[in-house]
This record gives structure tokens, C-alpha cells and sequence, in this order.
């Protein structure tokens, strides 16, 4: 959980307060539309970072916990699919779109696991 909260919340204040400047780097156009839909979902994404962080220290995969691994699960897989589908056309940014790829992929799978498997509370000594 903490390992995903920080990355969305480092994408989701990326979009916020550099939205402008990621457009320039994928050489969009200066559309104020996309800015705002980009500002908009790196809103989505903090909320999201700051849910993740706020229940990192609950039972995860346990029955309150569920729907929280359900929207995290269903966030990194289409996104995964979403990357890879683009990743295998893409002729510039490719480091970056790859590294991207593989983050979402293994957390795609991290919380599939989590999902899958019976949680169990670990006895502090």
C-alpha cells in the first residue's frame, strides 16, 4: 500500500502542478482542455495515493478492506493493458513509457495476489 500511494501521488502532483510542462515534453498541443482533463486525473490519482496511504496499516485483502484492493487491482490492470497496447507502437519516450509499463504490471500482479490469497494478521513479539 505504501509503495503505491507514493507512486500515485507523485504522478498525481505531477499532473496538478506540471500538467503544462508534461504536455510540452509529449509534444501535445497547448489544448487547455487536455490541461484540465490532466490536472483533473492527477487529482484522481492523489486521492487515490492518499486512500492508499491513510490504510496502509489495515489487514489488506480482509473484508473491509476489499473494495480497496478491488479499485487498486482494477486501476494497475487496465492501466497495464492500456501500456502495453502502447508501448509496443511507440517510437518516442520509450524508456520512460517501458519503465511506466513495468511498474504498473508488477503492481497489477501485487495486488492481484493480495486478492487471491487469505489474509492473515501477523503476531507482533
Amino acid at each position: 500500500m505504501t509503495i503505491s500511494s507514493v507512486i500515485l501521488g507523485i504522478f498525481g502532483l505531477g499532473l496538478i502542478f506540471v500538467a503544462e510542462e508534461i504536455l510540452n515534453l509529449i509534444a501535445a498541443s497547448d489544448d487547455q482542455m487536455l490541461l484540465l482533463v490532466l490536472q483533473i486525473l492527477g487529482a484522481t490519482y492523489f486521492g487515490f495515493a492518499m486512500l492508499n496511504w491513510m490504510t496502509k496499516h489495515n489487514l489488506i485483502g480482509g473484508i473491509y478492506s476489499k473494495p480497496l484492493v478491488i479499485g487498486n487491482l482494477v486501476h494497475f490492470l487496465v492501466g497495464s493493458f492500456a501500456l502495453i497496447k502502447i508501448v509496443m507502437h511507440l517510437n518516442s519516450h520509450i524508456e520512460l513509457m517501458w519503465g511506466l509499463t513495468i511498474i504498473y504490471v508488477v503492481l497489477a500482479l501485487c495486488f492481484g495476489y493480495v486478492l487471491m490469497v487469505n489474509p492473515v494478521k501477523i503476531k507482533k513479539s
